[in-house]
């Protein structure tokens, strides 16, 4: 409270003091809608603050005293600022900004304060004790609320430099559970970016915490689930009633029909959706950040690009098995070639580097081969540049082991390798049209000098452990082109393949491992609706590749106990209709990913 202000009821207290009697004084500041808004029981102390520090200083201690004893009441309730007139928010913010200034041990309750209004309150309506509505508010004012609390965080930054220390581990406190509904992960995700355009200091631990909790939602859905649950609900959608939809029982859950925002694309899969929710903030924060007037800002974008790489290599990279999260590096880097190319060099030199842990190396290995073969941006002189990088090492690499005591086929000991071998191979079955295409023989003489048949020939065998899929498509591409034969050698390991016995509680199983390099593509099909649409025009689908390929398959090369693991891959007298991806997906490109995203906060950052 500062001087000159009256000092006004308190709404919740219960004291001993009884309820208002009218005031007898002016108003003040205090405009009457607030006035007359009734609480349930208030306190006056009497006049102006100004008049009882007046006493104060003529000895009367009384009023000052009584002040004291009422403000220091445990039980009073904060004041409901947000939602007031703007006579009401500008005198509260004033008064916050004393208090933070004057006393700074106000500062941690202060910014919960403020970030405690981030999401929508939660409206639960009873009748006798049971809950009979438990929604978030659909309070049209959001937007309004939204704004005053960021107009809150900025002054008390402006008077607290140390504000951004104690702020994050708020942010981070406060951040909703990641099964809280779409709408409040959306509007907190959505304040939490805001944040970070006015604190600038905050940005990269902003996104770190943001993405963090995105991949918890993204690992936890896996590729399969997703598009059993939304083929299933494609196929009923004609018969079956939205209320009978799986995953409606937990009440934190989204309706897969949401009036509220009846333009945009629902998933039905609850936490696809939720993730949905959030990337399509977070795509959109990129595209205003990296953007002004509609140009791209150079270097704001060089400085995302840094802040995000960084997230990238200390929560993304490591991750195993994401599927949608590792997109907003993809979506970033098509705003311009550089940033690819940035990227690219970035994991060629974490694959090479022998101090790297070997997981990361492959990580590495898998990133380059999937962006390369799927990022629609990526010019071919760029993906032959990189081959011209990745080939040579690869050389080198069984120059340096051929001879040596470990010159035979072990994961454990080349890992890095034979990823980066898979990376080539799946690379050229995306982008061979690309590099024969225009001149077929300055093409197939570019593709002969790479000499590819040295590395299938290796003592390492890295035909062995790469993923079916892929060897079987790079074996009848390169027999095709004449290239490489590789059907002697993919035969060889199939009888050389040895089956693993496991033991379980229902019995014992004969299984083959036919994904020892435990590998994944991060850049498969983008299954996300909304903000799919962001990603659909610079992604390359493998069924825009195989319209025209006719490629035969030699179908001797399957063994009799993988066959019904492989029915997606070899069904059919082509590749047509096929995606090399990885092992334990369906390996289809979504032909209809939904409409345009529709934020619930389209304002821009």
């Amino acid at each position: 409270l500062r001087a000159g202000t009256p000092v006004v009821g308190l709404p919740g207290y219960s004291g001993a003091v009884g309820p208002a009697a009218p005031s007898s004084g002016a108003p003040g500041l205090m405009d009457r809608d607030f006035l007359n808004t009734p609480p349930k029981k208030t306190v006056r102390f009497g006049g102006t603050v100004s008049n009882t520090l007046a006493k104060l200083q003529k000895g009367d201690t009384s009023d000052y005293e009584l002040i004291k004893h009422q403000l220091s009441d445990p039980d009073i309730k904060k004041l409901p600022w947000l939602g007031r007139s703007q006579a009401v928010v500008e005198e509260y913010l004033a008064f916050l900004s004393n208090l933070v200034s004057a006393q700074t041990v106000y500062l941690r309750a202060c910014l919960r304060m403020v970030v405690s209004n981030f999401a929508p309150k939660r409206i639960r309506i009873q009748e006798g004790n049971v809950d009979i509505s438990d929604s978030d508010d659909e309070d049209e004012n959001l937007p309004r609320t939204f704004d005053q609390c960021h107009q809150a965080l900025q002054l008390i930054a402006r008077y607290v430099p140390s504000t951004s220390r104690f702020l994050m581990s708020i942010l981070s406190d406060k951040f909703p559970f990641v099964q809280k509904s779409s709408r409040t992960l959306e509007c907190y995700v959505h304040n939490l970016l805001r944040v970070s355009v006015y604190i600038p200091d905050l940005r990269r631990d902003i996104l770190e915490l943001i993405i963090s909790k995105m991949l918890t939602l993204d690992v936890s859905a896996p590729r399969s689930e997703i598009e059993e649950v939304e083929s299933g609900a494609q196929q009923d959608a004609n018969g079956a009633s939205q209320d009978d939809c799986l995953f409606d029982m937990d009440e934190e859950e989204d309706s897969p029909l949401d009036s509220s925002r009846p333009d945009r694309a629902v998933m039905v899969h609850p936490v696809a959706e939720r993730l949905d929710t959030m990337m399509t903030v977070l795509l959109a924060y990129i595209e205003d950040i990296c953007h002004v007037n509609g140009s791209l800002d150079i270097e704001k974008t060089k400085a995302l690009y840094r802040d995000l790489l960084s997230v990238f290599d200390k929560v993304v990279l490591p991750t195993h098995a994401s599927c949608h999260v590792q997109y907003y590096m993809f979506y970033l880097c098509s705003f311009r070639l550089g940033l690819a190319e940035a990227f690219l060099d970035h994991l060629w030199k974490m694959l090479q580097a022998p101090n790297q842990p070997p997981v990361l190396r492959q990580a590495a290995a898998g990133y380059m081969g999937s962006f390369m073969a799927r990022a629609k941006f990526l010019p071919v002189s760029t993906v032959k540049a990189c081959l011209d990088l990745l080939v040579p090492w690869l050389h080198l690499y069984i120059n340096s082991q051929d001879s040596g005591s470990k010159a035979f086929c072990d994961v454990n000991l080349h890992g890095p390798f034979y990823t980066a071998c898979q990376a080539v191979f799946y690379t050229l079955i995306f982008r061979h049209n690309a590099i024969l295409e225009g001149n077929m023989k300055k093409g197939l003489a570019y593709l002969q000098g790479l000499n590819l048949e040295r590395i299938v020939m290796c003592q390492l065998n890295p035909l062995r452990v790469c993923l079916p899929a892929v060897t079987n498509m790079f074996a009848a591409i390169t027999r095709k082109y004449q290239l490489v034969f590789c059907y002697t050698i993919i035969e060889r390991n199939n009888r050389n393949l040895l089956p693993v016995v496991s033991c379980s509680t229902g019995g014992s199983s004969v299984s083959t491992n036919t994904n020892p390099l435990d590998t994944f593509f991060p850049f498969d099909p983008y299954l996300l609706k909304s903000s799919g649409k962001l990603i659909e025009p610079i992604y390359q689908a493998w069924e825009d590749l195989v319209s025209s390929e006719n490629i035969q398959y030699h179908f001797d090369i399957v063994p009799q106990g993988s066959m019904e693991e492989e029915d997606d891959f070899l069904h059919g007298d082509s590749v047509a209709g096929m995606t090399p991806g990885s092992y334990d997906s369906h390996l289809h490109s979504p032909r209809s990913v939904g409409s345009p995203p529709v934020s619930f906060l389209q304002r821009p950052f």
